[in-house]
């Protein structure tokens, strides 16, 4: 078999390294929102087709002029679903990383404004929220570089993290040639960070996830209810709470405007924001400290 397989399947194996988080936490527990609309696939932005993807449209069809229900779907979580989650979380004093998507966070100053006043983590979601899968390796670096200076006109600095989410091959590679990206999250290939040591310079790696993602209300054999939503997530933690007495790891939930913030999704939300808030040495936190953290703990070699 060749030594040049670009994939690691082993990682850190039995014996993952002890994370030492602040206070020795259990767990790292980690909120993401995901902010995408206004930056989808929409022929108002000069795309081919409308929007397909995570909506309560499953199965949506790439209409080659506008789709004004799909339209509609998305602007709830600009107008409505971001201010629910935006309350919940300030209100109970979390910390929270946005993955922000360059065009979306431009049509919305006061959302940006809000994050900033709150403190959260504003992470690069890429320039659009679209697929980069086929795009040419100098257009995919000419967006990278784009949206990192635009995002940084938004909000004063450029993004420690990076998640692109809807990857091309040259995702990664892109990413690691940078010397201003602190981090990656796309990756889902474990519950610690790690580095790639597969690009021109090792890449931090902090994983996110699909599963803890409130994406599976819009996809196939994905939750119908709030309640599965709830009780899978408090699964999750509790598995990883009591692995933590020993080994700890990092616990990441998904979530989207326009989907957790419909009322009826987003009181299981609120029901495991409150049952982690029962737990002790649970540490809350951005994307951007655990990056921060694990460099400071566990340099590259």
């Amino acid at each position: 078999m060749s030594n040049h397989y670009p994939r690691d399947l082993i990682g850190y194996g039995a014996t993952p390294p002890h994370p030492r988080w602040p206070d020795n936490a259990r767990i790292a527990v980690q909120f993401v929102i995901n902010y995408e609309e206004g930056g989808e696939n929409c022929t108002l932005h000069g795309d081919d087709h409308s929007e397909i993807f995570l909506s309560e449209i499953i199965g949506a069809q790439p209409y080659p002029d506008r789709h004004l229900s799909m339209e509609s779907i998305y602007e709830y979580g600009s107008r409505a679903g971001f201010w629910r989650l935006y309350r919940l979380f300030t209100e109970a004093e979390i910390p929270v990383t946005v993955f922000g998507v360059t065009m979306a966070l431009e049509r919305h100053p006061e959302v940006v404004k809000a994050m900033l006043d709150a403190d959260w983590e504003i992470a690069s979601h890429a320039l659009r929220w679209i697929h980069y899968q086929d795009m040419a390796i100098d257009d995919e670096r000419a967006q990278i570089e784009e949206s990192v200076q635009r995002h940084k006109a938004l909000t004063g600095k450029a993004p420690a993290g990076w998640y692109t989410g809807r990857t091309s091959p040259n995702t990664l590679a892109l990413i690691a040639e940078r010397d201003d990206i602190v981090y990656c999250a796309d990756s889902y290939a474990d519950d610690l960070p790690y580095y790639d040591n597969h690009y021109s310079k090792p890449l931090l790696m902090v994983p996110y996830t699909l599963d803890t993602n409130d994406m599976r209300f819009a996809t196939p054999q994905g939750f119908n209810s709030g309640e599965q939503f709830y009780t899978y997530l408090k699964d999750a933690f509790d598995v990883l709470y009591a692995e933590g007495k020993q080994s700890p790891k990092m616990l990441s939930i998904g979530l989207h405007n326009r989907i957790i913030g419909r009322p009826g999704r987003f009181a299981a939300l609120k029901r495991f924001v409150e049952y982690v808030q029962q737990h002790k040495k649970v540490w809350l936190c951005t994307r951007e400290q655990i990056a921060h953290h694990w460099q400071q703990h566990f340099p590259v070699k």
